[in-house]
């Protein structure tokens, strides 16, 4: 028999097929019910629907093409945590950091020392929760449209802040990195930004788990010699690791 909470869920399934996202305040409006009912309906049980970032969006977890952040936070969370105190034992005080999107780094923004005075620069909504935690961080968040699946803001006008930044050190995430495609991840919206910190930055330190090597994604950041060092957590195998001699990239595991 179906319950209220699964009608309410079944109603947002449906205004979702008609939009990419639903504001909790519209989804409150809709149902005719409060927003800590709709709270309530997502955390009581799994759901196809979830709250990311005070918007309501698709879970496509059977979807291997889709990436949706809180789909992935909860994925190789050891691996992730390995790679990133390794990355972030590459820091020093006053530089200047670039952070991706995804999972893998805040946990490299969590690794870095409370006293550490440093300026974070971040586009997505995640990685600017952890960066505000520190307290000697002078966080820089780059604005924009927001898109709730992987929670980062694109930049409207470049102009307006990242064309006046120079990162010291840029650490990048990635979905999926082989020799022939090189470096990927799942959407075009992120590339821009991307883009940008290959462009600006004097180093480029790509930070992936182990289960990333041998993968490839829709959308391409670049060749693999384009980031001077890759941080994992375990070594990649013989074939990768002769490549990378080739390709001059330093590998840290």
């Amino acid at each position: 028999m179906e319950t209220r909470r699964d009608e309410r869920i079944s109603q947002l399934i449906q205004a979702l097929k008609r939009r990419d996202k639903l504001h909790l305040k519209e989804a409150a409006a809709l149902l005719g019910v409060s927003e800590m009912t709709i709270r309530r309906d997502l955390n009581a049980h799994s759901a196809p629907v979830v709250l990311l970032g005070g918007y309501i969006v698709l879970e496509p977890r059977s979807a291997s093409s889709h990436y949706l952040l809180s789909d992935q936070k909860t994925r190789f969370v050891d691996e992730k945590r390995k790679a990133a105190a390794r990355a972030a034992a590459l820091v020093r005080p006053h530089q200047t950091l670039f952070f991706d999107c995804g999972t893998t780094t805040p946990w490299i923004i969590a690794a870095l020392d409370d006293d550490l005075p440093f300026t974070g620069i971040c586009y997505s909504l995640n990685t600017f929760m952890a960066l505000q935690e520190k307290p000697h961080c002078r966080v820089i968040l780059c604005g924009g449209e927001f898109h709730a699946s992987n929670a980062i803001f694109r930049p409207l006008n470049f102009n307006e802040t990242l064309r006046n930044l120079c990162p010291d050190i840029a650490f990048f995430s990635a979905a999926g990195i082989t020799p022939r495609q090189g470096v990927t991840c799942f959407n075009l919206d992120e590339l821009p930004v991307k883009h940008w910190a290959l462009e600006h930055a004097q180093q480029h330190v790509l930070v992936v788990d182990s289960s990333k090597f041998g993968k490839i994604r829709p959308a391409c950041m670049g060749p693999v010699n384009a980031f001077s060092l890759i941080v994992t957590d375990q070594r990649p195998d013989n074939e990768f690791v002769a490549f990378a001699r080739d390709e001059n990239v330093e590998l840290l595991w």
